[in-house]
């Protein structure tokens, strides 16, 4: 074997116990027919297909290029295929038919093998819009005691009507895709509570040099280690922010910082970089729900009305009084980027149980962020209902639309997540961690879906 120098952004493949030779690297379910785009074929590939469990006949399809559509199949079915050429054969993949709101751009069934080294699951997502006009799309792969180590990253060329795979990183997880002097970034983690990553390409985005590491990690889900999230980067009196954690779920929760770096350093060094002492949550801090809650996390860098740079935060307060409605601000000093954070103040906010990202428009000066809202005060975990909230202060909020409402149908299995999006002029563009149409749980979800908000500035009275 040879050994690889770079960030993998080629396939990854066990050294042993894996036979399949053609990936399946992109499935995207309709309600009448699968597509499926593949890699590792050569000549004419046949794809075989069938409701999944069934014992009956397997159909085939013969196709000559790397991607096939199975067509004319039963809405709201599980179906289990495969692929075969000269070379070899592909694992089996399975996707289950049926509407998705928004554009599809990657989709994993939960009992789907493929990525079992890393999950089953799709997470993280992180949009990025190059300056030459194509879009990013990354996700990472996660699941309960598995791995949590891969991140896909799919391309649009038209402005996210369609999607293609367009390179892997592993390890990566809990990934930040950014741009920045030329090149696109990747900051991430190596896996859940991992090293602290950073890494760049300087081809946009298809391949990865050398990730340097920033920080060292513990690796174990149970144990305290860096902790992020696809999270906005903000750029305030010459340095980049992001905010990141540092702690695990099993051990009381997270400390909070802001990491950053000078904008003329080299982002490669990890000296160039600095971060804040981690500050824990003291539950006695003016304002704090009382009972069983469980502290800040996945936080967002922003700048505030009064220039100061900030740390605003999701607030798990789903078993305390009140259970929601609340999320955390603390206050960094950009003069002293290493200084502990102090606490500022609570502000009501309708979507703090879940990760949101935070962007100010300058254009309409005003602060947005895309929200799993709360409309059942006994059932506040419930994420199948998104809205668009917009603050001119960040600290009076204020619904402007509910864009997905499915506060209808059964908070269970529907989740609309985790939200990543960037302005695109007179419009906002985003991606989804969308539970829907078969998944797991709302949590545990399987497809990564594509939104646009047109004229966004209009439902505030903004230019």
């Amino acid at each position: 074997m040879i050994c690889n120098g770079t960030w993998s952004t080629l396939r990854y493949r066990p050294a042993v116990h894996s036979k399949a030779s053609i990936y399946i690297k992109q499935i995207i379910p309709h309600p009448d027919r699968i597509f499926l785009a593949f890699s590792g074929n050569e000549g004419k590939t046949v794809v075989h297909y069938r409701e999944k469990g069934s014992d009956g006949a397997w159909a085939s399809l013969v196709c000559d290029a790397e991607s096939v559509v199975m067509d004319g199949l039963s809405e709201g079915l599980d179906y289990e295929f495969y692929l075969e050429c000269k070379m070899g054969v592909s694992e089996i993949g399975y996707a289950k038919t049926g509407f998705v709101p928004g554009t599809v751009v990657n989709y994993l069934h939960p009992e789907d093998p493929k990525y079992s080294f890393s999950g089953h699951h799709l997470c993280t997502p992180s949009l990025l819009k190059h300056p030459d006009g194509y879009l990013l799309a990354a996700m990472d792969v996660f699941g309960r005691k598995t791995p949590q180590n891969l991140t896909l990253i799919f391309r649009s060329d038209d402005n996210g009507e369609s999607w293609y795979h367009y390179s892997e990183l592993f390890p990566c997880f809990w990934g930040t895709l950014f741009f920045h002097r030329g090149a696109v970034y990747m900051l991430a983690v190596s896996t859940e509570h991992g090293d602290l990553l950073i890494g760049r390409s300087d081809d946009g985005g298809k391949s990865f040099g050398v990730p340097t590491v920033l920080g060292r990690g513990s690796s174990r889900t149970e144990v305290p280690g860096w902790h992020k999230s696809g999270l906005p980067i903000v750029e305030h009196k010459g340095r980049l922010w992001i905010a990141v954690d540092y702690g695990a779920h099993k051990t009381g929760g997270y400390a909070n910082c802001l990491l950053s770096v000078p904008v003329n350093a080299e982002l490669l060094d990890a000296a160039s970089w600095s971060i804040t002492e981690p500050l824990c949550y003291e539950p006695t801090w003016q304002g704090a729900v009382t009972g069983d809650e469980r502290g800040f996390l996945e936080g967002n860098a922003v700048v505030s009305p009064s220039g100061d740079i900030c740390n605003f935060l999701r607030y798990s307060t789903d078993k305390g009084v009140p259970n929601y409605g609340l999320a955390g601000v603390l206050q960094g000093d950009a003069e002293a980027p290493e200084r502990q954070l102090c606490f500022h103040k609570f502000v009501s906010f309708p979507g703090n149980l879940s990760k949101f990202d935070i962007r100010w428009d300058e254009a309409s000066g005003h602060y947005f962020t895309i929200v799993s809202r709360v409309y059942d005060e006994n059932n506040v975990k419930a994420r199948n209902l998104l809205s668009l909230v917009a603050s001119p202060d960040l600290e009076h909020w204020t619904v402007l639309c509910d864009l997905l409402d499915y506060s209808h149908t059964d908070a269970q299995y529907v989740g609309f997540q985790y939200v990543s999006f960037c302005f695109d002029g007179e419009d906002i563009l985003y991606l989804s961690r969308t539970a829907f149409n078969g998944a797991k749980n709302y949590h545990d979800n399987n497809y990564i879906t594509f939104h646009k908000i047109c004229n966004f500035r209009s439902l505030i009275g903004g230019k």
